[in-house]
């Protein structure tokens, strides 16, 4: 099959940790599809990988470039910022077979307001949505954003344009990583490194996630599979799906990532699966019961430099 690849960071020239970050999640996917024997094509601005093939593009014509070699394409995946992926993955769907999750559960996902909503309506414990801080502790995001951009914890101040704020859970840092689909298939549970960092206004803390230890057994790591695979059904996920959790006595969803997540990187260093394998099942035919994971990986973004 000949499988076409966009990664945002690497197809628009961004720079940073974003293009670090994305490059890795863009090579980890083009070595696995390569691996089982697929012909891929990946956009790329510039920087080239050591397997498959370079199509150029740049931030002007990245949409373009997706719909012209989907039309080309026998199966797509896009990696790209939350407000910008459901459309992107509009193009995929309409011109080939979309190994991602669909248009409409991304646009869900993306808008943190009626993600948590949706969740919170079936019982699914998250963050509750704060509308006046009046001194409670909470986490200020973007409604609609990735990974921790422009995140912080603060107890004073107005919540910006653009942003919610929500109960701050402290508790542990995990993901779930897992395929969803008409069967859900739960890769691991990963360990984030979060930190909280000092800013200029000294009554917030910036958070940043720094890395990952993927394959991370917690005691409670069969509750952490059942509420994340129970979300990805409700919100209609398909596809590699990234749920962030905070536990404490309980699981709280903090966030859901319907798309390839950095944690791919790792995990795909100790899984037997190739996980090009695993996308194509969840489409094509069917998923495994289980993925045989051998030990654990742990990894930072200076690791990406």
């Amino acid at each position: 099959m000949k499988i076409l690849l966009a990664e945002y960071a690497m197809g628009t020239g961004m720079e940073g940790t974003f293009l670090l970050e994305g490059k890795n999640m863009l090579k980890t996917l083009v070595s696995s599809f390569s691996r089982i024997g697929h012909e891929v094509i990946y956009l790329t601005s510039g920087p080239l990988l050591s397997e498959g093939t370079a199509v150029i593009s740049t931030e002007k014509n990245f949409r373009d470039i997706i719909e012209k070699e989907a039309k080309k394409s026998d199966a797509g995946l896009v990696i790209a910022p939350d407000e910008i992926l459901a459309e992107l993955t509009q193009i995929i769907e309409d011109y080939t077979l979309n190994l991602g999750s669909t248009p409409e559960a991304i646009a869900l996902c993306a808008d943190k307001v009626k993600c948590t909503e949706k969740l919170l309506s079936y019982n699914i414990a998250a963050p509750r949505i704060i509308e006046n801080m009046n001194n409670t502790k909470c986490v200020v995001k973007p409604r609609f954003g990735c990974a921790s951009e422009d995140t912080y914890l603060t107890t004073d101040g107005e919540i910006p344009s653009g942003s919610i704020a929500t109960e701050f859970i402290n508790g542990e840092h995990l993901s779930v990583s897992l395929i969803g689909g008409k069967k859900t298939l739960p890769l691991c549970v990963n360990r984030q490194f979060i930190e909280f960092i000092d800013m200029k206004d000294l009554s917030k803390l910036r958070i940043e996630y720094n890395g990952n230890k993927v394959c991370f057994s917690p005691p409670y790591k069969e509750e952490l599979f059942r509420t994340a695979t129970e979300a990805v059904r409700i919100l209609g996920c398909r596809g590699y799906t990234g749920v962030d959790i905070v536990y404490n006595e309980i699981p709280y969803i903090v966030d859901v990532n319907p798309r390839p997540t950095t944690s791919i990187y790792g995990i795909c260093k100790v899984m037997n699966e190739e996980i090009a394998d695993l996308l194509l099942k969840n489409r094509c035919g069917e998923l495994p019961e289980f993925v045989t994971i051998n030990g654990q990986y742990s990894f930072t973004k200076e690791d990406f430099k």
